[in-house]
């Protein structure tokens, strides 16, 4: 029934609208369709959004916390207290109320680092005994294994057109910051190994020790709610952009949106009446009344999370082949 009266409804507008998706000249090149998906988010946000303090371990300094929520100075450098960003703030809830978490740089500071690098031994290095001299890598302190691994990364990527990972290596190698493991290492010590075997790959090892301006962050706890009602209002607005019923739609937009929430649903231009209506009610109009190739990718609602009949739900509106 669905399939049939949607496409009834669709074949009742097409003869007024051209077959482009852009309202201009027709594309008989441009076959896609619009497939939306949903998928349920619960009830509440806080479930996902709020780390009750007395139930897990939240995984930041916790120390940083106590401080910030008592009014007290607490920095970090290079690291922040808390693992936050400008569009997804953190929150945490302790005996009864909730707080936005933040890390505010407040000042630099000048530091001198090790920096581990590893590099491929070829033939004139290597000669008859290749390896011979090399410590293996599950024999090193942890911090080393770990350093290890980093800079193999960068070494392997050295000549690969595919290029480094980006966000694990840094500065061609690892950065040794954690004290405790600079105090343990025996590739930083001065009659340390010059090479380390790794994954079957013999490297020449080379430390440097080298400055790095690094941020000081402030930890920030800031009350913003007393109950789980004002928390839940915080995140949705935050969150959350059409708020719907069934009563809010007719019966073509509401099997509409019970197909995407079994499984997605798609169709291709020009749309139904009831798809029509579904992309209006989720703010999506510049799939409707904008040049959809150029306006499409841009959300009005400024979100891609709706509530429905009590629930909700992301969704994910996107081109795909038909």
């Amino acid at each position: 029934m669905l399939v049939g009266g949607l496409a009834a409804a669709a074949g009742a507008v097409a003869g007024c609208l051209d077959g482009s998706v852009t309202g201009g000249p027709a594309d008989d090149g441009d076959d896609r369709v619009l497939a939306l998906a949903l998928h349920d988010a619960g009830e509440t946000l806080r479930d996902g959004a709020v780390r009750d303090l007395a139930e897990t371990d939240p995984g930041w300094d916790e120390a940083a916390f106590a401080a910030a929520r008592d009014g007290e100075e607490y920095t970090t450098q290079y690291r922040k207290p808390f693992p936050s960003a400008a569009d997804d703030p953190t929150y945490a809830v302790r005996e009864g109320t909730y707080y936005r978490l933040d890390s505010v740089i407040v000042d630099e500071a000048e530091a001198t680092r090790p920096v581990l690098r590893l590099f491929d031994v070829d033939g004139s290095e290597s000669g008859d005994g290749e390896g011979a001299d090399a410590v293996e890598n599950e024999a090193l302190p942890e911090g080393d294994r770990k350093a290890v691994e980093s800079a193999h990364r960068s070494a392997r990527a050295r000549g690969n057109s595919g290029g480094v990972p980006v966000g694990l290596v840094e500065r061609g190698g690892y950065v040794y910051r954690d004290a405790d493991a600079i105090d343990a290492s025996e590739l930083l010590a001065a009659e340390g190994p010059d090479r380390v075997a790794y994954r079957d790959t013999v490297y020449r090892v080379e430390v440097a020790r080298e400055r790095f301006y690094e941020p000081v962050f402030r930890a920030v706890a800031e009350p913003v709610a007393e109950s789980p009602e004002r928390m839940e209002a915080i995140l949705r607005a935050h969150t959350v952009g059409a708020r719907l019923t069934a009563d809010d739609l007719s019966a073509d937009a509401r099997e509409v949106i019970e197909a995407a929430r079994r499984g997605g649903y798609e169709e291709s231009h020009p749309y139904s009446d009831g798809y029509a209506e579904l992309l209006r009610a989720f703010h999506e109009r510049p799939y409707l009344d904008g040049n959809v190739r150029k306006d499409a990718g841009w959300s009005e609602s400024g979100s891609e999370r709706v509530r429905y009949e009590g629930r909700y739900y992301d969704y994910r509106l996107r081109f795909e082949p038909a």
